[in-house]
């Protein structure tokens, strides 16, 4: 329960709506997602996926107008003002205004470095933040846990660990992609442009619901202990992104046929052997 600026909370506005009622859901699906670091790498994220040529200005505003809506959001209610939220605006901002001031040739220059000038971006607020000792996860989480475990170093850890995870994310995006663009002089190679990159952040966004449930596990003290998840917890939700990916190495004819074959294939029989070693383990618990 999160009490709002006028006293209410958000458990009460929307208890009308039922606790199992569409609109209940929706609300705290919505919350969930402005609680957590995604809704600072949101933005971001929307700029990948619509940048390319002639539509920097266009992914720029639309990201521009998602970094607004968030922090206004976040504020209304009664959330506290995040450091990636406020970056967001700042960049966004900055390269809307910065496309307009830049000559026809610039502006073609920044729309194939984007991509690499948002991740070394992202990578250096990630370092920087665990540097000083205030990893920019560490906002999200304070809101997520009591006011008493936040001088806990084992809570400062976890959140260190958790935005290294995010800065390495970042730096092999921006690896992938310079190499797409200076290597191999192709702006939209399905592999640097949108599977690695993609696999990347979503490798972070994964080990940081694990890694979280081991430090709640581990911190827990309940009788009898919680169980701490292991590596399968970890790797099988992976393991579900093989067969997109072979379908659209396919679809789009990104490498050789056998390639697409190739992942689906290891999709699913890691699917299989992970479910069957989990039920195992279920088994002998």
């Amino acid at each position: 329960m999160v009490e709002n600026a006028d006293g209410t909370t958000e458990e009460s506005a929307t208890a009308r709506s039922g606790p199992g009622s569409p609109a209940r859901r929706a609300f705290e699906a919505f919350a969930a997602l402005l609680d957590g670091p995604l809704t600072g790498l949101a933005p971001w994220i929307v700029l990948a996926v619509l940048e390319g040529p002639g539509r920097l200005v266009l992914a720029a505003g639309v990201a521009l107008a998602i970094s607004v809506l968030f922090l206004a959001v976040d504020l209304a209610r009664g959330r506290s003002l995040k450091l990636l939220g406020v970056v967001d605006v700042v960049f966004f901002g900055g390269l809307v205004a910065l496309h307009f001031a830049l000559s026809p040739a610039g502006q073609d220059w920044m729309e194939t470095w984007i991509g690499e000038i948002a991740n070394v971006t992202l990578f250096l607020i990630a370092v920087g933040s665990m540097a000083v000792r205030r990893p920019f996860t560490l906002q999200y989480a304070r809101e997520e846990v009591d006011e008493q475990y936040w001088a806990d170093p084992q809570f400062l850890r976890v959140n260190q660990v958790i935005t290294g995870a995010w800065a390495l994310a970042f730096l092999v995006a921006a690896v992938v992609g310079f190499v797409g663009d200076a290597v191999l002089s192709d702006s939209d190679n399905m592999w640097t442009a949108w599977v690695l990159p993609t696999a990347a952040i979503v490798c972070a966004l994964q080990f940081t619901q694990w890694y979280s449930d081991v430090a709640r596990a581990r911190g827990a003290g309940t009788t009898p202990p919680e169980p701490v998840p292991g590596w399968l917890d970890l790797l099988a939700p992976l393991t579900t992104w093989l067969v997109p990916i072979g379908i659209v190495t396919l679809v789009l004819d990104g490498a050789p046929t056998w390639v697409g074959i190739a992942f689906i294939v290891a999709g699913v029989a890691s699917d299989i052997v992970l479910r069957n070693k989990e039920t195992s383990t279920e088994v002998a618990a």
